[in-house]
């Protein structure tokens, strides 16, 4: 990994300059330029047939005009629209339309987690606000839910829970003179309020609480799960170089975490393979670098190894023991890849010796349709190297049809004795258990304010595991669970 840093600025040295095209979801026609690049409002126009202008701005003065309206009439902008800010007239340190956390030459809606990519055309919930040099962007996601995991009572380690699962996050960025992008993020879970062995889904594992392994349990987020500051500085309009620092972080590993991936946005639990891609998405201690060339992306992360104590509202210890390096590309703007590989010294405290050699690969793609339709997707492998090679895939959808949605995943992990927790003496050394489950469920949105949007949904698992683990599970158990999930409204990209 020594040499990745080396590679990656070698590279950036030796790149040229050019355009960049820019693939938003969908932009609505309500504001006018000036003379003097300022945005000032203007009649609405009653033509179906006005030109679309190759420039974006964004207006974020009022809530109404960020949120998604009934009434609003949007003009969908495909693959070819291109967009530059470099047209833009700006002085330094003033800040162009919010674009990319990490550039100033692509667009926002590309954000995921930590330094990851998302498609150009993933649609956006939250809230913005230009404050003088500086933009600020929230959003976030509560559900409140009955879970039963094995509602046939067919073995002995489901469980039900009333709780509510929640995170939110806020960012800021402005520009640093004439090419330089400052930032910062800070995201917080409400988890820890209800119980630090978090809530129950069969089959989960990973951390620890009391000093027992977390088992057919998702462990909760800590109260602080991410606070970070980054800086890029534009080369040209195809190359940027960047830094990223986190207490706690997300490294360059994995794809971007479950609950900023749109296909798994509209359903409250984590997957299954959730530490064996993006489980490190909260770690305390994280240094990256990276630069992006054109359609590329090349990053590489040092960090800390130990995954987060039982302690949720505390920091803990640096370590910088571990590292990882990934490789992203967005070829158009429906898709985003991304394949990594990391060491993680000693994740597990009550497996201290066990480190792991991890390898992800995803494919995310977004597909805007008519107006408030559209469809997301994501199929991703992981794989985690130890004495013994633990393998997992996950294929998952959200269609949206403007109040309703549908999703679904399916999953396919490896899981060892160790993770399931269960007597050595029982099985044979280093035996793996294959597990799969299928999710189907929906959301409605009862209530699409400008403020936030409230839905009520549902949604069952069915799983089917190794015919060994029946004695503890039954043979092929299924869960349900129902849940209210408030969450912002869609944000609209605004024609200038």
């Amino acid at each position: 990994m020594k040499y990745i840093f080396t590679l990656i600025f070698f590279i950036t040295l030796r790149s040229a300059s050019g355009q960049h095209t820019h693939h938003p979801d969908s932009v609505k026609k309500n504001h006018s330029k000036s003379d003097h690049g300022k945005i000032k409002p203007i009649k609405k126009d009653s033509s179906a047939n006005t030109p679309v202008k190759d420039t974006m701005q964004m207006d974020f003065s009022k809530l109404r005009e960020m949120s998604d309206s009934a009434e609003s009439k949007e003009i969908p902008m495909g693959p070819g629209h291109k967009m530059d800010h470099g047209d833009m007239p700006m002085e330094d340190g003033e800040m162009p339309p919010m674009t990319h956390a990490y550039s100033l030459n692509l667009p926002m809606t590309r954000n995921g987690s930590g330094t990851g990519w998302m498609p150009d055309s993933t649609p956006m919930y939250g809230y913005m606000l230009h404050r003088k040099k500086w933009m600020f962007m929230f959003h976030g996601n509560l559900f409140m839910r009955y879970t039963n995991q094995d509602i046939f009572n067919q073995g002995h380690r489901g469980n039900d829970k009333f709780d509510a699962v929640s995170w939110l996050m806020g960012m800021g960025q402005r520009r640093i003179g004439k090419n330089g992008l400052f930032r910062f993020s800070a995201m917080m879970s409400l988890d820890p309020l209800f119980g630090g062995n978090g809530y129950p889904l069969l089959f989960q594992t990973g951390e620890t609480y009391n000093g027992q392994p977390i088992v057919d349990r998702q462990h909760p987020h800590d109260l602080f799960s991410e606070l970070s500051i980054a800086y890029t500085h534009a080369l040209n309009k195809k190359t940027d170089v960047f830094i990223y620092a986190g207490y706690p972080g997300e490294p360059a590993l994995g794809s971007v975490a479950f609950m900023h991936r749109v296909s798994s946005l509209y359903g409250p639990d984590a997957p299954l393979s959730h530490h064996w891609n993006d489980g490190t998405h909260i770690t305390f201690g994280v240094i990256t670098a990276g630069v992006r060339l054109g359609k590329f992306k090349f990053d590489a992360s040092t960090y800390t190894g130990r995954e987060p104590d039982a302690n949720r509202y505390n920091f803990d210890a640096l370590h910088f023991d571990s590292y990882s390096g990934r490789v992203s590309f967005n070829p158009n703007g429906n898709w985003s890849f991304q394949v990594s590989e990391g060491y993680i010294k000693s994740p597990e405290a009550n497996r201290p010796a066990e480190n792991i050699y991890r390898t992800t690969a995803s494919a995310v793609y977004s597909k805007p349709l008519r107006k408030d339709h559209f469809l997301n997707a994501t199929i991703l492998y992981g794989l985690n190297q130890t004495d013994i090679n633990e393998h997992a895939g996950l294929l998952e959808a959200a269609y949206v049809m403007r109040r309703l949605s549908f999703f679904t995943r399916y999953e396919y992990v490896q899981k060892s004795i160790e993770e399931l927790n269960l007597n050595s003496a029982d099985y044979v050394a280093n035996t793996v258990f294959p597990i799969n489950a299928i999710t189907l469920g929906f959301s409605f949105d009862v209530i699409q304010s400008y403020a936030f949007r409230m839905a009520f949904g549902a949604q069952g698992t069915y799983y089917s595991a190794d015919d060994r683990l029946n004695s503890l599970y039954g043979k092929d158990p299924a869960s349900a669970e129902i849940f209210l999930r408030f969450y912002p409204p869609r944000m609209r990209i605004k024609l200038m």
